[in-house]
């Protein structure tokens, strides 16, 4: 089993150079626009309470967050958090950023009209149980917005975050029909939607399989 402390070192040792990837940072223009836009093909205006979780450094909570929208943006790695935190306010712009476990995010009672996660559900030692956390998280209406994909090169399952930790269900990534069997007993709808040929979302070309998930309660 993977430790979370285990995780939250690993990702705190990315957090430096983690922006470097043009769909991280989100510093060229024209890749920031091409994420507002989905952003708001996913997740409908007005105003919405949104989830974010596993909001990294924070790019896709201040392009949420400048829509609009009420975000509150969970991580497990503090130097991510921090580094978001610190976006938010250069923007200045508003959002609840929370040090934790975004599996099990510690938002009490509160309900959402979306939860949006970006490639995080590979990195969970047990993603189906995060998958039916987020759900119920969200109320009648309400959106799962799930960015994932299988990676290209990705080889056999490994241990990612040290020896001894254990292995992820889905090292490597996880395919559209994969991701959609564990959502659909959970929401009223799924629909998947191929992003892989959108070179702007990633600032470059990509071959490996790469999509949008949208569930809906």
């Amino acid at each position: 089993m993977t430790d979370s402390a285990a995780i939250g070192a690993y990702w705190d040792g990315q957090a430096g150079s983690f922006d470097d990837e043009p769909d991280h940072g989100l510093r060229d223009g024209a890749t920031r626009a091409a994420w507002a836009a989905r952003l708001d093909a996913w997740i409908a205006r007005p105003a919405a309470d949104v989830l974010d979780a596993g909001c990294g450094t924070g790019s896709l909570t201040c392009l949420l967050a400048a829509a609009g929208h009420r975000v509150t943006g969970v991580d497990l790695a503090p130097r991510m958090v921090e580094q978001a935190r610190a976006k938010v306010a250069a923007a200045g712009l508003r959002a609840r950023l929370l040090v934790a476990d975004a599996s099990v995010p510690p938002t009490g009672d509160a309900k959402f009209d979306a939860v949006l996660s970006r490639h995080l559900v590979w990195t969970l030692p047990d993603p189906e149980a995060a998958l039916r956390e987020w759900v119920a998280r969200l109320r009648p209406g309400g959106v799962l917005v799930l960015v994932e994909g299988r990676w290209g090169g990705a080889g056999p399952a490994a241990e990612p975050y040290g020896t001894g930790t254990g292995v992820l269900p889905w090292s490597g990534g996880v395919g559209a029909e994969a991701l959609a069997g564990a959502v659909r007993p959970l929401v009223a709808d799924v629909r998947v939607e191929d992003l892989g040929g959108d070179e702007q979302l990633w600032g470059r070309p990509v071959s490996d399989e790469r999509f949008i998930l949208i569930g809906r309660v």
